[in-house]
Order: C-alpha cells, then structure tokens, then sequence
C-alpha cells in the first residue's frame, strides 16, 4: 500500500483564499482585520516564523504590526505593551512569539493577553472553554490537522485516535478536538510504555514529540492516517518530521509529508483565528 499524501500547501492555498474573502468583507464594512505579532531577542528560528507570519498577513488582507525589542526587553515592559494592544481597536489578535527570554514569565505575558484577542489559543480561558467542548479559539497546529482530517472527508466519529505528545500547545488541545469530533482518544507522552502497542491500533495517529523517527513502519496500522507535526533535520541537514516517512508511507492510508504538510496549516489557522476574532468583534 502507497499512502495517499495530505498536501498542505494546497489546503493552505484554498483556505487562504477564503481569508482574503473573509477579510475583504470586513473592510469593505470598515473593519479590516489586524493582528500584532511581538517578537523579543533575535532567536532566528522565531524571526523566520514570525517573518512568514507577516507575510501572510500582508498577502491575504490583513493589516499586521511587528513590534520587535531586544533580548534584554523587561518583563514589565512587554506587559505594558500588551496592554496597550488590548485597548487597540484596530487590533484583533495579539501573538507574542514564544521562547520568549529566559526573564520573562510566559505563562504571566500569555495570561496578559485579553481572551478574546489570544489567536494562539494559549490562554487559561481558552484552554478551559476547549476542555468544555466551546473553544473560543483553536490552537493553530491542532485546529490545522483538524482541516486536514475534515479536508479527506475521513471518519473521525468512532475511531481510534492516538496522539503522541502531550504538550499544552499541540498534543492536549489536539487530543480535546479529537474527542469533541466523537473520537475515541489515547493521549501518550514520554513515559508511555510500548508506545508500539497503542500506535498498533491508531486509526488516527498525530505525532508531536520532536524527535525523528520516533514512529516506524512496524508502528503503523495499515490503512491508518499519520499526521506528523514534528519539525526536525535529518544527518544531511534536510527537514524531516518525527515519523520515518518513505517506510510509514507504505503502510498507512495517508500520511502528511514534512516539510509542506501540517506546517503550512499552522499559520493559515493564524490567518482563520484572526479573522474569527476580527468578525466577532
């Protein structure tokens, strides 16, 4: 069996394409949609994403902010700063880069954030009202293998879903949409002994752990979609993700490639939460 392929770019594309409706609309009721991105020290891997975030932005309607500050950026500054774009109201989601210095409290910036502003998802209230089965806003990766999961029409009523990693930005509010679209969920971590015997019986299987190859071929119920969020690089320096991807791709139904597949989701459900809020308001 060869996998069909879950493209994420071309999902991208089409879901963009519906921001830039979304947002058209809004400004042609005087209300353009706009995200401030916050970004402190010059953490390279964050100046890239936050980069690709702008641009985006740029691309599909939406008026961005880039508020940029250097590594030694006091805490109490930044807190200030978020307030003030909570009382913007030209400002419809608030996104702090995260690592953020080793001085400053993300949890504390995180909470500083008004709810309804907090595109991320990463605030407490947000994470209660997902626990609920009513989020407000959808972490982005999460709410992005969900579009690609509804994007093959696959079952996710009644299956088994198993998801690897057990992180407060991917793996819990992947396991929450999962079980609020009728799966049944097993949530692993890195402590799961025989992580083989759950992935075994996984219709659903999202690896989010960070750490390539850790799902192999003998891992794989055939058939099964395999979603990898993992972001890694290989000995050569090429990306790879956390799942052995030529070896998992003949066994599994569908897969997502790494990179071009869930990566590209992550910041059109940005792009989607923006907008969200941006109608709310």
């Amino acid at each position: 069996m060869t996998a069909h392929i879950i493209d994420g770019n071309l999902l991208s594309k089409k879901l963009r394409s519906e921001v830039a409706e979304r947002a058209a609309a809004l400004a042609a009721k005087g209300r353009r949609p706009g995200l401030a991105v916050v970004l402190v020290g010059d953490n390279p891997a964050s100046q890239v994403y936050v980069r690709n975030k702008i641009k985006a932005c740029e691309d599909n309607g939406i008026h961005s902010v880039l508020e940029k500050y250097d590594a030694s950026f006091s805490e109490a500054e930044l807190l200030a700063r978020v307030a003030a774009l909570n009382k913007d109201p030209q400002i419809h989601g608030i996104l702090v880069q995260l690592p953020l210095p080793a001085h400053i409290d993300s949890h504390k910036v995180i909470e500083a954030i008004a709810a309804e502003k907090d595109v991320d998802g990463f605030h407490i209230s947000n994470a209660g009202l997902l626990m609920t089965g009513q989020p407000l806003f959808r972490p982005c990766t999460p709410y992005g293998v969900m579009k690609m999961l509804e994007s093959i029409n696959y079952p996710i009523r009644g299956a088994h879903a198993v998801v690897i990693g057990a992180s407060n930005i991917v793996g819990k509010p992947q396991a929450m949409l999962l079980l609020q679209a009728g799966a049944t969920v097993t949530l692993c971590n890195s402590k799961t002994r025989d992580l083989g015997h759950h992935t075994r019986d996984a219709d659903i299987l999202v690896v989010a752990t960070g750490k390539r190859n850790i799902v192999t071929a003998d891992m794989v119920k055939p058939g099964a979609v395999v979603i990898d969020v993992g972001m890694n690089r290989d000995d050569a320096g090429k990306l790879c993700g956390d799942v052995d991807y030529g070896p998992c791709a003949e066994v599994a139904g569908w897969i997502t490639p790494v990179p071009g597949g869930v990566g590209p989701m992550t910041i059109t459900m940005l792009l989607v939460n923006t907008i969200e809020a941006a109608e709310r308001y």
